[in-house]
């Protein structure tokens, strides 16, 4: 089978993405396909554009030679856009769909604002090219922590309080102290601050408003924290998390030994249910119709529930927690990238 897998892109979880894509690359090529590595934003360089799709998908190539690790902070945008042609203004670089149109499926590896905010999904439904991961609409829902949360709140899913604020309004916290400012679009933890105390905050909103001008203010809830991948509509294994920092944040989520992480989750199991429960609710609710991972917080007074988000393309690098989740019901990785494949295809029918 001749698969593309899409990673890198322009958003702050581009490096999380190119792990992510090198991860699925290798998984695929040990399953015996034709597997090309595309970073979506950069493209194929002008040695390649000359060649048919058939010959670069036969090319005898490491596509995933020059992916780096991740860093403990979130790349250079700017730096990045610097080396592609300014002349080139599509999202897309140079051959990229070209080569998504003559594979079977794609497999999307993006992470963050153009490839989970569901723009990538919505050009493919119009390209006729088979994808991997949530449609447009989910997608979109899902990027907006905004709509989703009252989505899920609607439905009698638990939620933080909160509210929404911007840049040209009042930025005054209602919320109270500790609170959480967070970017309304943002993944991976970037643009998310835990403030103590006024001047925490001011700093906090004013660094947010650098990524992005629609903030929301939640009040923090002090507990445990896990995640729940669901697929297909069935909750997997829970798994805890639980950083050395003081919560999960990039260079938690991407520095090993950063996080301790515990799958299955050591909870009673009436809470075990609950929270399976909950996922495969908020899985429902939101539109989403492939695997989504759904982050929960567990108060630490009374173990009430609160669901934070839902994230429409989760991490595949080797500290990601939903093939952590797959290998506790006997999944590995190359079966859990084969099966994304599978149903991508099946949804196609």
């Amino acid at each position: 089978m001749k698969i593309v897998v899409m990673a890198g892109g322009i958003s702050t979880e581009r490096d999380v993405s190119l792990v992510t894509g090198k991860c699925i690359y290798e998984a695929l090529k040990r399953k015996g396909h034709k597997v090309i590595l595309a970073d979506a934003y950069l493209g194929f360089d002008s040695s390649l554009l000359s060649l048919s799709p058939d010959e670069i998908f036969d090319l005898d190539r490491d596509w995933a030679e020059s992916v780096a690790g991740i860093a403990e902070a979130a790349p250079d945008i700017e730096s990045v856009k610097a080396l592609r042609d300014p002349s080139c203004t599509s999202f897309f670089g140079p051959g990229v769909i070209d080569i998504c149109k003559a594979a079977d499926v794609v497999f999307m590896g993006l992470h963050g604002e153009n490839g989970e905010n569901g723009k990538v999904q919505a050009y493919f439904d119009l390209e006729g090219i088979t994808y991997t991961g949530n449609d447009y609409l989910s997608s979109a829902i899902c990027m907006n922590k905004e709509l989703a949360k009252e989505i899920l709140a609607y439905n009698g899913i638990p939620v933080p309080k909160g509210r929404v604020i911007s840049g040209d309004a009042d930025l005054t916290n209602t919320m109270g102290y500790p609170c959480v400012v967070k970017v309304r679009d943002g993944g991976s933890s970037v643009g998310v601050y835990i403030c103590h105390n006024e001047q925490e905050y001011e700093r906090s909103v004013k660094e947010a408003l650098k990524i992005e001008n629609h903030l929301i203010v939640e009040e923090y809830v002090k507990g445990r924290e896990f995640s729940v991948c669901v697929m297909d509509g069935k909750a997997l294994p829970i798994i805890e998390i639980a950083p050395r920092e003081e919560f999960y944040d990039y260079k938690s989520k991407y520095q090993e030994g950063a996080t301790e992480e515990t799958c299955p989750a050591l909870l009673s199991d009436n809470k075990t249910k609950e929270m399976q429960a909950l996922a495969e609710r908020g899985f429902k609710a939101l539109k989403l119709n492939s695997y989504a991972r759904l982050d929960f917080l567990m108060r630490e007074t009374d173990e009430s529930l609160y669901c934070l988000e839902a994230n429409t393309l989760p991490g595949m690098t080797p500290l990601s927690l939903v093939p952590q989740e797959a290998r506790a019901v006997g999944i590995g990785f190359d079966d859990l990238c084969e099966k994304l494949v599978e149903s991508a295809l099946k949804s196609r029918d």
